[in-house]
Order: structure tokens, then C-alpha cells, then sequence
């Protein structure tokens, strides 16, 4: 009895991945799984073309447990048999060229653990794992501007040799670049909780920058907010403040007049750029001007006869 056309179409496509033709032999089959899985195996292949290999062994993986299973129920004449009219073949039924697909998959990937070129890389990619873990790292801005060093501890759990899931504790060093900025990402691989049949998660620390008294951090640039007096801002003024590197810094406006929204620029001295060696961003001082709550009679006349003066 013909079989239907979608699983005629499927089996056909099975003999393509085998390189075989339609009549091929329950041998023939074998012969071409095992030389293709050789060929195709993850393992034996550079990281360029890795993925492709296991795309191709776990397709021909399939193809032979497909033709496989099909060529031993032809051979029993099951393949039509209704469920309960099968009979119950022990292994010792079997020819001794034919090994049920359970048991060659057994076998196959016991002797690979126990060949000298095995490695456990392509077994590992079948196992589950876990989203990663997320943890913040909360630095300060003088950190981020100068870098440092960040000793972490954490616990997790590991699965021992037991089976038996306990707690260990874990030290980690994150070395903080100078002008890292919130949101940049640190990756432990693999250093997450572990669970049987499962690869270990990994574990993702995220920068988070700290509130600063007196700058806040735009990009890469610094802004400073500093309050000036009106009579200041119209007649002239200095003030002294300290860099985010702590040295001391001197403004002088003897010819410039504080207005609402004027904004002073001091190049290079912002933050330090994290891929670009040597340069920095811009300090950028903000000044909001504090208007007087009242004026005498005579302070009026003042500002009145210097407007004058000056227009």
C-alpha cells in the first residue's frame, strides 16, 4: 500500500539528506550515516562554519532514524498494521545488522565520549539554558570617570556530583574603564544558578551611575548648575568651583553678562571618552540667575540711570 504523498515527499527529501537513492538498503542507509555524521559533526569544524555543521548533523540525525525505522517496519511487514495487530519484536528478533534507533543513538554518542577527539561542546548545545541573571553595579561619577576596580561576591547554586543542589559563594573582579556610562553590560558566562539537565546561566552585571551633589552627566558632557545674585550677573563676577577630578577652577565675567540661559562652555572637561583614548567631553556651567525679592526707591533710580547710560 502507497504511502500517503506528504510523508512520500517527506521520506524523499530523508533519502536527499543521505546522499541516497530511493531503493537503497537498510545497509546503504548505515554506511552513509555514518560517514556523514563523521563528516558533519559540530566538533570538527571552525566557529565560521559551526553552525551550519549542526544544522546539517542534526538533519541527517533525523534522516536516518526516519528511513531507518521505516526500512525495519517494511521489513517485519508492520507498516500498515493497525496498532493493536503489531507485533512485539524483542531485540533478539532482529537481524544482527539492525539496531533499533534508540539504542544506535545510545550507542553512537557513548563511543564518541569514550574517542580521544571528543569534546563535550555540541552535547552541551542541546542542553537547555536558562535566561541570564541581571545585577546592577552601582558606580559614582569620579568611578566612571577615573575607572576602578569592583571586588563582587555572590551566591548560587551548583549541582554536585551527587545530584544534590547547595549554595557556594562566589568572588568576581570587574574592572571599570574610565567613561563607562549606565547601562553598560559585564557577562559572566555560565557563573548563573545551576539546575540538573540544564547549562549553568549566565550572569549580567549592568553599570548604574550613582547621583552626583553637584554635576550631572549628558553623554558624554558634564553640566554644572550654579546660582548667580542679578547685581552679579549684570555687574560682573567670580566664583571658584572644583572639577569632577577634584582640582580647583576659576571663573571670571568682567566683560559678559549673566542672562537667563547663558551657558558657559569649558572644553575637555567633561567625561573621558571609553573608546577613544585621550579625549574628553565638555563642562557645560548652567547659571540660573536669583532676582531680588524687592528694590528700595533709590535702587530703582540706580538701575534706571544705568540703563540709560547705557543704551
Amino acid at each position: 500500500m502507497a504511502l500517503p504523498m506528504a510523508k512520500q515527499l517527506r521520506y524523499e527529501y530523508f533519502y536527499k539528506v543521505l546522499n541516497l537513492p530511493k531503493d537503497a538498503s537498510l545497509q546503504d542507509i548505515r554506511k552513509s550515516y555514518k560517514e556523514l555524521v563523521k563528516k558533519w559533526h559540530p566538533d570538527k569544524h571552525p566557529p565560521s562554519s559551526k553552525l551550519e555543521a549542526e544544522a546539517r548533523f542534526k538533519a541527517i540525525t533525523q534522516a536516518y532514524e526516519a528511513l531507518h525505522e521505516q526500512e525495519c517496519q517494511s521489513m517485519f511487514g508492520v507498516h500498515n498494521e493497525k496498532p493493536e495487530m503489531r507485533r512485539q519484536y524483542r531485540n533478539e528478533d532482529l537481524p544482527p545488522y539492525v539496531t533499533p534507533r534508540r539504542e544506535f543513538k545510545n550507542i553512537y554518542y557513548a563511543n564518541m565520549a569514550r574517542s580521544p577527539g571528543y569534546s563535550s561542546s555540541f552535547s552541551n548545545s542541546l542542553r537547555r539554558k536558562p535566561p541570564p541573571i541581571e545585577r546592577k553595579l552601582e558606580c559614582t561619577l569620579e568611578e566612571l570617570c577615573h575607572g576602578c576596580r569592583k571586588d563582587i561576591k555572590f551566591t548560587r547554586d551548583v549541582v554536585t556530583k551527587a545530584g544534590l543542589i547547595v549554595k557556594k559563594q562566589e568572588s568576581q573582579t570587574i574592572k571599570v574603564k574610565p567613561g563607562w556610562k549606565k547601562g553598560t553590560k559585564i557577562t559572566f558566562e555560565g557563573m548563573g544558578d545551576e539546575r540538573p539537565g540544564c547549562l549553568p546561566a549566565d550572569v549580567i552585571y549592568m553599570i548604574a551611575e550613582k547621583e552626583h551633589q553637584c554635576f550631572k552627566r549628558v553623554g558624554n558632557d558634564l553640566v554644572l548648575k550654579v546660582e548667580v545674585p542679578l547685581v552679579n550677573a549684570l555687574t560682573g563676577w567670580t566664583f571658584s568651583f572644583r572639577l569632577i577630578g577634584g582640582e580647583k577652577m576659576s571663573c571670571t565675567f568682567n566683560d559678559e553678562i549673566i542672562y537667563p540661559g547663558y551657558e558657559k562652555v569649558i572644553t575637555g572637561q567633561g567625561m573621558p571618552l571609553a573608546n577613544d583614548k585621550g579625549m574628553r567631553g565638555d563642562l557645560r556651567i548652567k547659571f540660573c540667575i536669583i532676582f531680588p525679592g524687592n528694590l528700595t526707591d533709590e535702587q530703582r533710580s540706580d538701575i534706571v540711570q544705568v540703563l540709560k547710560d547705557t543704551t
